[in-house]
């Protein structure tokens, strides 16, 4: 155990105006990248990477966690107001943060975000501080037949909620499972899909994929209706009030049980490595539908679906350093990479860290929570400036938007051809959402897609192939029961009406 001198000498380093200027840079670059779609903040933290060297561990350290936390509030920015994530997690907040900014409420909507944001990332950091050994213990219990249940259930849950067909639904996923598939196979290395293309060899890269059908798309079919008539990307409020400005603390309380939800659902999935925070952002949403008494309401502007994205992508900023810090096992890229950014400095994550280092890990605590207010500093100074921004005409916003995605995707993907596969999904994302097909599934599915064919694969070895054995696994039993119940239950209402309309 850490002795309380150590913990107050972290906290003490922490509080000092040198790692504070490091925090309040980190967060302001992580804001200022995550909110040019296709940048994001990992990138960002791979190239400062080489530039702490010369710090000390703490204000290093610190800053690269500031840029990450910084991210979580920025991708929501263009989500909300042109209907493009700036990361991927935050595809899910423009569901109805957009719709909610469409209708003169863009300050709002925005605000809604960054409260969210600070909520469920505060929430992961007081776990994190608390609690950290022993969640990161139960996360590691999940084992691959674990995973695999939990991964059906969550397209279980995200095909039945998101979308208005539980069959296209399913068809949604099954395609973005198979378009997974594209590269090398996970167990053998040999190329599948790829037709003689060797840039395919390492699969579709994610952000060229949920960039094209999540935004170019969107921004086209907007273009394509376009009469001539400069009109702004979002209207403000000219009524003058107040009210579509701001979040009350009456509109904030009424979603604690949401917040509080989203909190939960993304620190588990942050605690446990290889999931992250999209999928914790889409099932958090979904949960929140499913629990709401007015789901028809979702997808429409609804705050809650705001608050239960954003408090579930933030959370798994803090949850992801607990098997990082206690067991050296990155939860996501952006962990990944700050595992680096130790091992640069000389320290090992591990169990042993602790005890080895606790005055440093409770002065990253420190830190953490010093760029959650900070985040929600400079958050509320930013968001007054991007809500102007967008008040331009759209004509030169979303031309501008699809300018910013084609210069980061190939920044970030290396090259042209991820510009070419961002512009063919394009494509299909406007194809599938003509026919009523979701492409927020076909992301979901694409995204968990490796990680589902690996924990299938593993589970098959676990068992010899006999998928009776199935019953040694009991966690794994649930799951898949409550897979089962839930297809139940959302085929029902579709019975329902179809009985109904016959009659």
């Amino acid at each position: 155990m850490v002795d309380l001198a150590t913990i107050l000498a972290g906290f003490s380093d922490a509080f000092t105006f040198w790692n504070l200027a490091f925090v309040i840079s980190g967060v302001a670059l992580g804001q200022l990248v995550a909110a040019i779609p296709g940048i994001g903040p990992v990138m960002a933290i791979a190239i400062a990477i080489p530039f702490t060297f010369a710090l000390d561990p703490l204000p290093a350290i610190a800053f690269l966690v500031g840029v990450a936390k910084g991210g979580t509030v920025g991708g929501a920015i263009p989500a909300i107001l042109i209907n493009t994530p700036g990361t991927p997690d935050s595809a899910a907040t423009a569901l109805d943060g957009h719709p909610l900014a469409r209708q003169g409420k863009p300050l709002k909507a925005t605000k809604m975000a960054l409260f969210s944001s600070v909520t469920g990332d505060t929430f992961s950091d007081i776990v994190l501080i608390t609690v950290s050994a022993p969640l990161a213990v139960l996360a590691l219990r999940m084992g691959p037949v674990e995973v695999f249940a939990l991964m059906v259930f969550a397209f279980a849950v995200i095909s039945g909620l998101v979308g208005k067909s539980l069959v296209k639904g399913a068809i949604a996923a099954a395609l973005g499972l198979l378009v997974s598939t594209i590269g090398a196979d996970p167990e053998n290395y040999s190329p599948r899909l790829i037709f003689g293309n060797f840039e395919l060899y390492d699969g579709l890269p994610l952000a060229s994929v949920a960039l094209g059908m999540l935004a170019i798309s969107e921004i086209l079919t907007r273009l394509a209706r376009h009469k001539g008539d400069v009109d702004a990307a979002i209207k403000l409020s000219g009524d003058g009030d107040p009210a579509d400005q701001r979040v009350s603390w009456a509109e904030y309380w009424s979603c604690r049980y949401t917040l509080l939800r989203g909190a939960v659902v993304g620190t588990l999935l942050g605690a446990t490595p290889g999931i992250g925070s999209t999928a914790a952002a889409f099932m958090s949403y979904s949960s929140a539908k499913a629990a709401s008494k007015d789901p028809e309401s979702f997808g429409k502007g609804n705050i809650h679906g705001i608050a239960a994205t954003e408090s579930a992508n933030s959370a798994v900023v803090g949850s992801n350093l607990i098997p990082l810090l206690t067991l050296g096992i990155p939860g996501s890229v952006s962990a990944a990479l700050i595992i680096s950014a130790f091992m640069i400095h000389g320290i090992q994550p591990g169990p042993l860290l602790f005890e080895t280092q606790g005055r440093l890990i409770y002065g990253l605590f420190g830190a953490m929570i010093m760029a959650n207010f900070l985040n929600l500093w400079i958050g509320q100074l930013g968001l007054r400036l991007w809500v102007k921004v967008v008040s331009a005409p759209q004509s030169f916003i979303y031309v501008s938007a699809i300018l910013l995605c084609i210069v980061g995707v190939s920044i970030s993907e290396g090259g042209l051809f991820s510009v070419v596969v961002m512009l063919i999904f394009a494509a299909l994302g406007y194809v599938m959402t003509r026919y009523g097909f979701s492409i927020v599934i076909f992301i979901i599915a694409f995204f968990l897609g490796p990680r589902f064919e690996i924990s299938l694969a593993q589970s098959t070895a676990l068992m010899s192939g006999d998928w009776s054995r199935i019953v040694e696994y009991p966690i794994a039993i649930v799951l898949l029961a409550l897979s089962g119940l839930t297809l139940f239950y959302f085929l029902r209402p579709s019975r329902a009406s179809s009985s109904r309309r016959a009659t």
